[in-house]
């Protein structure tokens, strides 16, 4: 058993004995402020036998709200930019992880796999890569992994080893490395990467390859001859920065015949971007697209997990690069869940819960939706959604709703809670009431029951 791999295995039997904790019926709770919150993602794939995860980037390490999602809802992370060679070595044979290891060091402290992203890339190079003699350029890619690899050996499962090699067409992509080794670099690169990490599983990784056309059929035809030639290739990642509404319909089809030429399968970069602003609409779409990329994954054995690329739309890459479109993550810019978390929740096997939304009009301009994220005997921990549903920024928001008769409110967090006898009234804390136009914020509270535990019936949201 391989060192990386054994620490994997031991991560998802880890959280996935959490889950049957959790989910356990008849499971012993002292009291309602001690009872365990429901699965978080990680947890429910870890009980699938995979991974769900986040990339993440270094500024984002120092943003408190941040990092208690990112630590907790995961069980892996992807280095988003700072394992790339402008990092790893700006000047030629200078080698600095600094930044990398920070991101390292945070998943280890959180129980949390890595993979490794990227070691050769045509992109974010630094200029001196472009000048190295054609007869030196082979020699510089092998001695940039062997460091590279060599320092994280043991730390990552996965290496993204060659990233976006393929034209749309399904021709060589003309980079530096193309054009001055020629069609060999891409094997050259995994043998290296297998001599600097023999325990690491070496991926391929590339975009607009999640459905069968002419890109993934030419990436295809190249691990099949990978596989015949003996060079060690373990994986494919299938980035799946997608757009709404367009899943192509063969991604389960084109999933399994890569797995079919003995190599596990991950999809390494999703997002799911819509034209902004958001809406009930769009949000709705985005959800059924997560929840079917999700199931394509479970349906092949050899779709080893699911990076989301960052969680939160306030940390996406989207809007930068493609103006007017954003929106694409699973919690929005306050880290409130979105639909589409509430789709991977369901789709990775999480209990279903029950929501009940009432807007309060024109004039009161937000809507809240009340939902069970988790529940056991005589408890319960509920979540409420509050969205601005007007055209104009809000200041604060009140949300009202009855306690069934035998249910009781515990703690209460991101609001503040009182009760008259049956009366939930839940006004904003000092932190989240003010929220732009379709934004959202979420509150959580734990609770108690006797009997059954419904839904409120109704439940109100007023500004201030």
């Amino acid at each position: 058993m391989s060192a990386p791999a054994g620490r994997a295995r031991r991560v998802l039997a880890a959280t996935a004995a959490a889950v049957v904790g959790v989910l356990a019926v008849g499971m012993a709770v002292a009291a309602p402020s001690t009872a365990e919150p429901g699965p978080t993602l990680g947890q429910l794939a870890a009980a699938k036998g995979r991974y769900f995860g986040s990339a993440t980037d270094n500024p984002t390490l120092t943003n408190a709200p941040y990092t208690a999602v990112l630590g907790s809802e995961f069980n892996q992370i992807t280095v988003g930019n700072t394992q790339k060679w402008q990092y790893t070595e700006p000047s030629r044979g200078q080698f600095d992880y600094r930044q990398a290891d920070q991101i390292v060091a945070f998943a280890q402290a959180h129980d949390q796999i890595v993979r490794g992203h990227t070691l050769v890339w045509h992109n974010q190079l630094p200029g001196w890569v472009n000048d190295v003699p054609a007869g030196e350029l082979l020699g510089v890619m092998r001695n940039h992994i062997a460091n590279v690899a060599g320092h994280y050996k043991g730390k990552v499962v996965h290496w993204d080893v060659v990233n976006e090699a393929f034209e749309e067409d399904g021709t060589r992509r003309q980079s530096v490395f193309q054009q001055k080794i020629g069609d060999s670099y891409i094997a050259e690169a995994f043998k290296a990467a297998r001599a600097a990490d023999p325990n690491a599983k070496l991926y391929y990784n590339d975009y607009n390859v999640e459905g069968v056309n002419a890109k993934s059929d030419a990436m295809y035809n190249m691990v099949k001859s990978f596989k015949q030639q003996g060079i060690p290739i373990d994986g494919v990642g299938l980035q799946a920065h997608l757009i709404l509404g367009q899943i192509p319909s063969t991604v389960r089809q084109n999933i399994q015949r890569f797995a079919d030429l003995g190599v596990d399968v991950a999809i390494t970069e999703l997002d799911i971007r819509m034209r902004t602003p958001r809406d009930a609409t769009k949000d709705a779409q985005q959800a059924a697209d997560y929840r079917a990329v999700v199931n394509a994954c479970l349906a092949v054995t050899r779709c080893v997990g699911i990076t989301v690329w960052d969680f939160s739309d306030g940390h996406s890459w989207i809007p930068s690069v493609f103006p007017g479109e954003g929106a694409a993550l699973i919690y929005d810019e306050n880290f409130a869940k979105k639909p589409s978390y509430w789709a991977v929740y369901e789709a990775l096997g999480g209990t279903p819960v029950t929501t009940t939304t009432t807007t309060g009009g024109n004039t009161s301009g937000c809507a809240a939706t009340y939902r069970v994220v988790g529940q056991w005997n005589g408890g319960f921990q509920g979540e409420v959604t509050v969205r601005n549903t007007g055209t104009a920024g809000i200041t604060g928001w009140t949300v009202r709703w009855t306690l069934a008769e035998g249910q009781r409110l515990g703690n209460v967090w991101n609001g503040v809670a009182s009760t008259t006898g049956q009366e939930v009234t839940v006004r904003n804390a000092g932190y989240n009431g003010t929220l732009n136009a379709n934004g959202t914020t979420t509150f959580g509270f734990i609770g108690s029951f006797a009997g059954s535990n419904p839904a409120p019936s109704a439940i109100t949201c007023t500004t201030a």
